[in-house]
């Protein structure tokens, strides 16, 4: 079972989730994966096509386009509570996915700058940006619980506890 989050601006200044957003993360996934093999393929080329140097390569490539997410998490007998640096996000460039025993956040975001001389257009600048982010949990969540707030450039997930498994008596008939 998976979950995935879209998050919405609050009345209040904060910004809330809000259940849910269609989206589907593994297309994200895979389409970022092909275009890190482009750009790492780019690079073994311009290496001569020798062998040797692939992960490099790939590291290379990944590094140029994926942002980093610098992450803390914290824990309560209640909850795991993840707090991820994502400046300059807003939160239509923000999914987060939710799974039983992870959590995903990927961001993308495009910039375009154009200056006009009269009618003519004199520069015009296309950035893009993307950050991506998976995190193993050392125990199972509720992803239907998850709650997730964007405040400042810090996005705040407060991913709840499943409840312990349960052991059954098994009794004779």
């Amino acid at each position: 079972m998976s979950t995935s989050v879209a998050i919405q601006p609050s009345t209040a200044g904060r910004t809330m989730i809000e259940f849910p957003r269609i989206s589907n993360i593994f297309e994200d996934f895979d389409a970022l994966t092909k275009a890190i093999a482009q750009r790492a393929f780019g690079f073994f080329e311009q290496r001569g096509g020798s062998n040797g140097g692939a992960w490099d390569d790939w590291l290379r490539a990944e590094s140029e386009l994926l942002k980093q997410v610098p992450i803390e998490i914290s824990e309560s007998d209640e909850n795991y509570t993840i707090r991820a640096e994502v400046p300059g996000y807003s939160v239509k460039d923000l999914t987060v996915q939710a799974e039983p025993n992870s959590i995903c956040v990927h961001g993308k975001r495009e910039q375009q700058k154009e200056e006009k001389a009269g009618k003519e257009i004199k520069y015009s600048e296309v950035s893009a940006s993307e950050l991506c982010r998976r995190i193993d949990l050392p125990r199972s969540i509720n992803p239907d619980r998850v709650t997730a707030d964007l405040t400042n450039g810090v996005l705040k997930l407060t991913l709840p506890k499943a409840a312990p498994p349960k052991t059954i008596e098994v009794k004779a008939a």
